[in-house]
């Protein structure tokens, strides 16, 4: 079909970093495939097949250990494919599911024992249409005792009225992608000095610093690895990391992975943060168990 869109590369460099043993991709996705797992009727786009052999290849040539797979909203509130993925990855994988706010109480249990460790809510307009809080709310109450925790997606301009909504999520709560700051106005700049007061505002909220090829336009990302490695360094036990593959939407700029991997040295340039943003910290929250 020529209509569905390819957003990666299908030769990504292989990166210089070298990451340590163990490291987790903890923001990735799958797509389809589509004859096994159909995309939603919803979907803003309709991405060709980026199915987990491909994702496994990937993770095999960055040097990278696991995958935390992050429903894609192209499937909507349909989890099988991330479940697909989670289930043939022989225990490398965790995942990030969208539930619809009706779910019940054993759908979330077969979740949970499908390796689903957290639940999604998505407030960007252009990918979808409708998000309660309110609902979200209570999906957040309902999954306190399975020991998940809430991703939220959120753009920058919004953040303000955001605040009552994210305190009054009883999990632990992690930020997709430092939601979406203006990276231009470096790391003391509003965008960030107002994320950073939301991380100061509760010692359970992380975030994904994520998206270089998202966030920024300048020549080596230089403005992105600048503004967040302030980040990483004063939080440095509540951030992640991880590549976006298959970087939905992002078609007409498709970033190259092994320059995306490079850019964790720039954002934490001690042999200790990387162990803590690649190893320590998804650990913590994705394989617990793992942990002594």
């Amino acid at each position: 079909m020529t209509d569905r869109i390819r957003s990666w590369a299908d030769a990504p460099s292989r990166p210089r970093f070298t990451p340590p043993p163990g490291a987790v991709d903890a923001h990735c996705h799958v797509f389809g495939p589509m004859a096994q797992f159909p995309f939603s009727p919803k979907a803003k786009y309709l991405p060709q097949d980026a199915g987990p052999e491909m994702l496994f290849a990937l993770r095999r040539h960055l040097g990278l250990s696991r995958n935390v797979i992050v429903q894609a909203s192209c499937h909507g509130t349909d989890n099988a494919a991330t479940l697909h993925g989670i289930a043939v990855s022989n225990g490398t994988c965790r995942g990030v599911a969208v539930v619809d706010p009706a779910i019940d109480d054993s759908e979330l249990e077969r979740l949970h024992a499908g390796g689903i460790r957290g639940v999604r809510f998505n407030f960007l307009k252009r990918l979808v249409d409708d998000a309660p809080k309110d609902k979200f709310l209570e999906v957040a109450h309902r999954i306190q005792h399975l020991g998940w925790h809430v991703v939220v997606y959120f753009e920058a301009d919004i953040l303000e009225e955001m605040r009552p909504f994210l305190a009054a999520i009883p999990t632990p709560i992690v930020i997709d992608h430092m939601g979406r700051p203006d990276v231009t106005q470096g790391p003391d700049g509003p965008d960030m000095r107002a994320f950073r007061r939301l991380l100061d505002s509760r010692p359970d909220i992380w975030t994904k610093v994520t998206c270089p090829d998202r966030l920024s336009t300048a020549p080596g990302w230089d403005d992105f690895a600048g503004a967040v490695a302030p980040l990483v360094e004063d939080y440095q036990d509540r951030v992640l990391w991880g590549t976006d593959w298959p970087h939905p939407n992002m078609e007409k700029s498709i970033p190259d992975d092994g320059l995306i991997t490079d850019m964790i040295p720039r954002i934490a340039p001690t042999a200790v943060l990387q162990h803590k943003l690649l190893v320590t910290n998804p650990m913590r929250l994705y394989w617990p168990e793992e942990l002594s």
